[in-house]
């Protein structure tokens, strides 16, 4: 069994995101904790209500929504509604959670058996439950406990079980028109701004975008730009925008993107301890299989749990890097990582294998005009003169200009 814990600033999100999937008929809540009536005569705003009246009892929790997954081996037999909810209430009281008011619901829509519990951080007397390493200490104790009371298979005891193949989030690909688009995007943001850690617009959006969802500002000089205004639209299977785009305001959770600044800047610090786990991955990768070709290894990333995001012109040519840690829940954008793991550094290591890419089509091009394709080395070439011009190193905020020139006045008044 792995369990997973993540904290957030809304049980509204936490709540809907589990209710849209029963009403999808992905999901059934299946019990619940600490509740006044059984769990077939409640409505929805009824289990909300139960979470907030409480929540009131101290304002000053910021994070008091509590997501919890237990995820099960395919191969666990027996888990039966009664079963599963004997292990969650188990489970809750080993943590802590025993007193809370919680929801279970059982999923459906992944390979593998697993529970969504909704919870609190705040109990009954206005005091908060310190949720600091909580899932290194009391989970893993409890997970470890369960196993063996419950017969369950060991998370540790198979290499190839690992919470990287296991996601804490089971959001699915949107498809339009299949159901109301707010709900659907709004099941989508809550499953993924609250967990994952970005630093930019376009980080979030390479985690949205595996969701057919974007986070769009307009153009710059468009009034809704200029307002620091955000909507979210669906993506067809060409990952092209579809249907009507929805104003951030307009979700309940909020994730406008004065609200995604906040969260900007707390992941630029709270990410780095993870930074070395995907660099790692990306080296032992090359440095085991010398041959590799990029689609090789998007596809080994993979198994451990790490999406590569490739980002190409509409010539078909190689522009970006973004990789997306599912186990850590951190998104980096190659650069940050490091040159080398940036798209120039990273086809430039792949370069030396004689099975890599070696040459690209590019339509209605110079390739069309010379009746040849272009070489590896001219892809190169182009990249480093027209597609790196102008990189986010060569450039100096506005801001930090201001402060050369006044650091270069401070000196000529001192030296006359």
């Amino acid at each position: 069994m792995v369990a997973v814990i993540n904290t957030g600033h809304s049980i509204r999100g936490v709540l809907m995101y589990n209710e849209n999937k029963v009403s999808q008929g992905a999901a059934v809540c299946i019990g619940e904790g600490n509740y006044p009536i059984d769990i077939e005569k409640m409505s929805e705003s009824f289990k909300l209500s139960v979470f907030l009246k409480q929540l009131q009892l101290n304002e000053n929790v910021k994070r008091s929504a509590v997501h919890i997954s237990l995820n099960f081996d395919r191969s666990d037999k027996d888990l039966s509604k009664e079963k599963l909810m004997q292990i969650a209430c188990c489970y809750m009281e080993k943590i802590g959670f025993a007193a809370q008011p919680y929801l279970v619901y059982q999923h459906h829509d992944a390979g593998h058996p697993h529970l969504h519990i909704a919870s609190i951080n705040v109990r009954a007397d206005g005091s908060r439950i310190n949720m600091h390493n909580i899932g290194r200490n009391q989970s893993e104790t409890a997970r470890k406990e369960l196993e063996i009371s419950f017969n369950l298979v060991r998370a540790d005891s198979r290499k190839k079980q690992s919470p990287a193949l296991i996601n804490a989030i089971d959001a699915e690909k949107i498809k339009y028109g299949a159901i109301d688009s707010k709900r659907a995007i709004g099941s989508v943001l809550s499953a993924v701004i609250p967990h994952y850690k970005y630093t930019t617009l376009g980080e979030l959006n390479a985690i949205l975008n595996l969701y057919n969802v974007k986070a769009e500002r307009g153009k710059e000089n468009s009034k809704m730009f200029q307002n620091k205004g955000l909507i979210y639209q669906i993506l067809d299977g060409n990952k092209k925008t579809v249907g009507v785009p929805i104003k951030a305001s307009s979700f309940y959770s909020k994730p406008t993107l004065s609200q995604l600044e906040i969260n900007f800047a707390a992941s630029k610090t709270s990410r780095m301890i993870n930074m070395k786990r995907t660099r790692n991955a990306v080296d032992l990768l090359l440095l085991k299989y010398p041959n590799i070709t990029l689609s090789q290894l998007e596809t080994r990333l993979a198994n451990q749990g790490i999406t590569a995001v490739v980002r190409k012109n509409e010539q078909g040519l190689i522009y970006g890097m973004t990789y997306i840690d599912h186990n850590t829940k951190c998104v980096f954008n190659g650069s940050s990582l490091g040159s080398e793991y940036a798209a120039k550094g990273l086809l430039q290591r792949l370069s030396h294998s004689p099975h890599s890419e070696k040459q690209y089509t590019v339509p209605d091009g110079t390739a069309q005009k010379h009746g040849s394709l272009i070489s590896a080395g001219e892809v190169q070439r182009i990249i480093d003169d027209v597609l790196y011009a102008g990189t986010p190193s060569d450039y100096v905020p506005r801001e930090l200009k201001n402060k050369r020139k006044k650091r270069k006045r401070k000196g000529q008044s001192d030296n006359n």
